[in-house]
């Protein structure tokens, strides 16, 4: 108790030399402003004390010595101060604590009980070692948790539209540094497995992502893994990158999207093309939502009627009545050229160039049988419309 008590006279003297010593060897601590300074400086003053309490704790009951050193030693600043300081800096203050109480044994305790406070010093450094790396260790699991429910918020707020300039505030703290290129990826979410979590999926898809260059951020709503993928310059090439991440089944992407404030567009394509893709039983993987146009048609998505409409059957009709006419003649002959020409009154030649024609306007081959099938939903969709010309180049009324 006699050594314990003059650790106790010494706590000022030695927390004094600590900080000096500190100031002298530490560049880092003098370049912090004054008020973590002063976190530092009761961490260590703390980290003295905490070694004469344990001390004396030690002293009189050695097996109830083992007390918790995070919040004797840590408690003393605020948690802020694992983001101001680094693990390696608390390890080197620390450190530097115990050598100034070790170095200042012999004229601290009676020489008696210096082999045993020497002894001592080291297995409170151990502890305080322990301690500290518990304090980062919690200070990193809160970290992550923030991290992926803002993550989370981000991706639920491109989903719905919300484009507003916290968006791209929430992402950049997220590490986004996207500015052109935005996608977004949807399909089935992977089966949860014990030794697996989402934050380790979400941490796979984004080294897949990085490889091609391109930045990622993830969301799991409820059977569904959503991925925005930004700087993204080959979608098919961004979509293959990570389509391995997704559980079995389809992977939809959206349309590429300029930037993250107009990203709700690209996820309402991968949204409305992942709802219909169960109509495509062979779709590839990944599949893009402009493929599935038909089927999202079909289901109801007005976007991909009027898409339809505008893009592929109005453009025939205003190019020239008569490729409306071909198209509609050539799928009602079973795709056949010749007998198209036959039904027409044309040479096959004729309904060649009418052919190619449709294609460059569209950029939907009729000989494809996917771009037939839409072909088929446009002129459907463009007679029901009304806006289907008369011969005499009068437009019809919308019924």
């Amino acid at each position: 108790m006699e050594a314990a008590e003059a650790l106790q006279r010494a706590v000022g003297t030695l927390s004094t030399t600590a900080m000096t010593r500190m100031d002298a060897q530490m560049p880092w601590f003098r370049e912090l402003g004054a008020a973590e300074r002063s976190w530092v400086g009761l961490i260590v003053q703390a980290g003295i004390r905490g070694f004469v309490g344990w001390y004396r704790s030690s002293s009189v009951d050695p097996a109830g010595a083992d007390t918790a050193l995070a919040a004797s030693v840590f408690g003393a600043a605020p948690r802020a101060l694992t983001g101001t300081i680094t693990l390696q800096q608390t390890v080197d203050l620390v450190r530097l604590g115990i050598d100034v109480v070790e170095e200042n044994i012999e004229h601290t305790v009676p020489e008696a009980s210096v082999a045993d406070v020497r002894g001592a010093v080291l297995r409170y450094a151990r502890e305080v070692a322990f301690a500290t790396a518990e304090v980062y260790a919690r200070a990193a699991e809160a970290r992550g948790a923030w991290d992926a429910r803002l993550e989370a918020l981000v991706v639920d707020s491109v989903l719905r539209a919300d484009h507003d300039e916290t968006v791209l505030s929430r992402a950049s703290a997220l590490g986004w540094n996207a500015t052109s290129g935005v996608l977004i990826a949807l399909g089935f979410l992977p089966s949860s497995r014990p030794e697996r979590s989402d934050a380790d999926l979400f941490d796979d898809v984004r080294r897949s992502a990085a490889q091609v260059r391109a930045d990622a951020l993830c969301a799991a709503q409820g059977d569904r893994l959503v991925v925005v993928l930004g700087s993204v310059t080959d979608a098919q090439a961004a979509g293959v990158a990570i389509a391995d991440h997704f559980a079995p089944g389809p992977v939809v992407l959206g349309p590429l999207t300029p930037d993250l404030a107009s990203a709700h567009l690209s996820a309402r394509g991968a949204q409305a093309g992942f709802r219909a893709v169960s109509g495509w039983p062979d779709a590839p993987r990944p599949v893009h939502s402009d493929e599935l146009l038909p089927e999202r048609a079909l289901a109801g998505d007005g976007h991909a009627r009027r898409y339809l409409v505008d893009e592929v059957f109005v453009r025939l009709a205003d190019e020239k009545a008569t490729l409306v006419e071909t198209l509609t003649t050539f799928f009602e002959v079973g795709d056949s050229i010749e007998a198209a020409a036959r039904s027409l009154f044309v040479h096959p030649n004729t309904v060649r160039y009418r052919l190619r024609k449709a294609t460059e306007l569209t950029g939907l081959s009729p000989t494809n049988p996917r771009h037939a099938f839409a072909y088929r939903i446009a002129l459907v969709l463009g007679r029901q419309s009304g806006r289907a010309r008369h011969p005499d180049g009068i437009e019809q009324p919308e019924l």
